[in-house]
């Protein structure tokens, strides 16, 4: 296949950062690999390339410049003292461009959250890949670029135009989630310490610190386990490691660490269950006690997972409890809905049910157990571009991007809410939405505590870098804040027949295997559903021809795709029997404006790259 072969346009946004200040330019990286990586600091599988980019940037430290532009979905991605704490957060040690009017993401066509582009040395585009899983790829593609040009004599060495900033001092560094312990301290994981601390009653005074970067990398949820639970199994504390996907036990007596689920390795499949220690699992996020099990909150694959936890880890089970894995907002059965990105979880005091936070759709659920089964349930949320500060009725209401919960003594759910900075209350009896504070940093994670003036909050301030006490007020506030939606060029396409089409070619060195028929899905729904009249659901293959509503306007494709390719032999290039596959897939959604005249073909790059 022809590589592409696009002129790239210049970089353009607000500003530079890890760049000392200075601007970068593509023309003052020519000779050099440039790879453009398109990310927002919402987003779990951003993160998940971040991760995947690391060791290439080692690897090919004098050829390769890897330059992050952030190109906000919320509102308060938009905020440049946002912005520089995520870097910070997320350990990001490459130049990053400022760019919240998305106008360098426009110049690319990104379309989607992550989204790589590859510059060669000669400053051409020559490859697009949406989605994660691609370090392989990219690496082959690198690879080729180099030899291809020392080849040519276009490729130089140089040095990269990151500058190291500055790194602030503090006790803690954005803590993520909380959890008492009973004696009055508190465990809180110090995430980008990598360890977990327990907290006296004053929140302040360190009592113990577990762990180190050997151990945890970004610990998020902590959970103590029940007195009888804890007795029987040895230790007291489950924590949740979001880099090493991994979940860990605590025994606070003598602060011995154990591993209870997760192989280290990132699930790439759309399922799992078995043996907790063989089965990988994807950025568990927070943890609940539910039903003699351990709820994880499985950020990675958008879904709800159970732990069972026996006397031996060996013995440990872990099973997917909700979701199909598609990212989404759909109530149903728990393994036919779709979730997004859950972060937060809380389980009744009564046993009922576990509310959870899910992140990406702004959006408070529940799970509870039926005579049906499973099953999920919305209380608060529209959809994945759907947020704002509105109180009143839960069907108007609007949340941003919250990732913390904790059940108050009335039965009603507090709400960390993380972007707007604030502590929401929904009330189930009335179904109504209220706001008991404003003015905090990035809340992460709340829990209730009894005080001497009766219950008050324990919120960690994760961008404060601090766990603080708030005050529930007797009158909650109403706010009539902005209903807002994520800003993104529609795409026009022309009402009637439009064909969507995948770009997908796997990587030098492997095949598409059909040996046991397609192994490609395409899945299209719409909001508002009338905008698509056919063509939606689940099907084989990599095109489709969709119907559109002349009569609605505007709206929103989802589009979801999935491959699976196999590496083949290095020389006939076929496939042995029992060849090692890989999974590449990636969820869109796409504000599209049906225009007059406008194109009837829509292409997508899941993997649009030559070699």
């Amino acid at each position: 296949m022809t590589r592409l072969r696009v002129r790239a346009p210049e970089l353009i946004g607000r500003g530079w950062l890890n760049t000392g200040g200075a601007d970068v330019r593509l023309s003052d990286l020519q000779g050099q690999v440039v790879v453009l990586d398109f990310w927002t600091f919402c987003c779990v599988n951003c993160l998940h390339v971040l991760d995947e980019l690391r060791p290439l940037e080692t690897e090919f430290a004098d050829q390769l410049v890897l330059i992050g532009v952030h190109s906000p979905k919320f509102e308060h991605e938009a905020d440049p003292a946002a912005l520089r704490q995520a870097v910070e957060r997320y350990a990001v040690h490459h130049p990053v461009l400022d760019d919240p009017e998305l106008r360098t993401w426009d110049a690319f066509g990104a379309r989607a959250w992550p989204t790589l582009v590859v510059i060669d040395p000669e400053g051409y585009v020559v490859g697009q890949f949406s989605g994660e899983g691609h370090a392989y790829g990219l690496e082959v593609l690198i690879r080729e670029l180099l030899d291809e040009h020392a080849a040519k004599g276009t490729l130089r060495s140089g040095s990269r135009p990151y500058v190291e900033p500055a790194t602030p001092v503090t006790a803690l560094r954005f803590p993520g989630k909380l959890a008492a312990v009973g004696d009055g301290s508190y465990l809180v994981s110090d995430t980008a310490h990598h360890q977990v601390v327990q907290l006296e009653a004053d929140l302040e005074t360190e009592r113990a610190r577990f762990g180190d970067a050997s151990v945890f990398d970004s610990p998020h949820g902590v959970l103590v386990l029940p007195a009888d639970t804890a007795e029987r199994l040895g230790y007291d504390a489950v924590v949740a490691d979001s880099v090493r996907h991994q979940i860990f036990s605590i025994r606070l007596s003598d602060g011995k660490i154990r591993l209870q689920a997760g192989t280290g390795e990132q699930l790439r499949e759309r399922s799992g269950s078995g043996a907790a220690l063989t089965q990988p699992l994807s950025t568990p996020w927070d943890l609940a006690w539910w039903i003699d099990r351990v709820v994880v909150a499985m950020a990675g694959t958008h879904q709800l997972w159970a732990l069972h936890l026996a006397t031996d880890p060996k013995d440990n089970s872990v099973a997917v409890l909700a979701g199909t894995s598609q990212e989404g907002l759909l109530d149903d059965g728990a393994y036919d809905a779709l979730l997004a990105q859950p972060s937060g979880l809380a389980a009744s005091a009564d046993g009922s049910r576990v509310w959870f936070a899910d992140s990406e759709t702004s959006a408070l659920r529940w799970i509870d157990l039926s005579d049906n089964g499973f099953q999920i349930h919305t209380a608060i949320g529209k959809g994945l571009f759907d947020f704002g500060h509105v109180d009143g009725p839960a069907s108007e209401a609007l949340l941003q991007h919250p990732l913390g919960l904790a059940e108050l003594p009335d039965g009603s759910v507090a709400i960390a809410d993380t972007y707007n900075g604030a502590v929401r209350r929904y009330d189930p009896g009335t179904n109504e939405v209220a706001t008991l504070a404003t003015g905090l940093a990035e809340p992460s994670d709340l829990i209730v505590e009894d005080g001497p003036d009766g219950a008050q909050l324990i919120v960690v301030e994760s961008a404060a870098h601090a766990v603080v006490r708030v005050a529930i007020p007797v009158a909650a506030a109403r706010v009539s804040g902005a209903a807002l939606q994520t800003q993104r060029p529609a795409t026009e396409l022309a009402s009637g027949p439009v064909r969507v089409v995948v770009d997908f070619v796997p990587p030098t060195g492997q095949k598409l295997d059909k040996r046991y028929g397609d192994p490609t899905q395409l899945t299209v729904t719409a909001a508002p559903e009338a905008l698509l009249r056919s063509g939606a659901g689940a099907a084989q293959g990599l095109e489709r021809t969709l119907q559109l509503a002349g009569d609605v306007r505007e709206g929103v494709l989802h589009i979801s795709v999935r491959a699976a390719a196999c590496d083949g032999d290095p020389i006939t290039g076929e496939l042995p029997e029992h060849a090692a596959c890989h999974v590449y897939q990636q969820d869109w959604g796409i504000p599209v404006r049906l225009v007059d005249g406008a194109p009837a073909e829509l292409r997508l790059a899941l993997r649009a790259a030559g070699g």
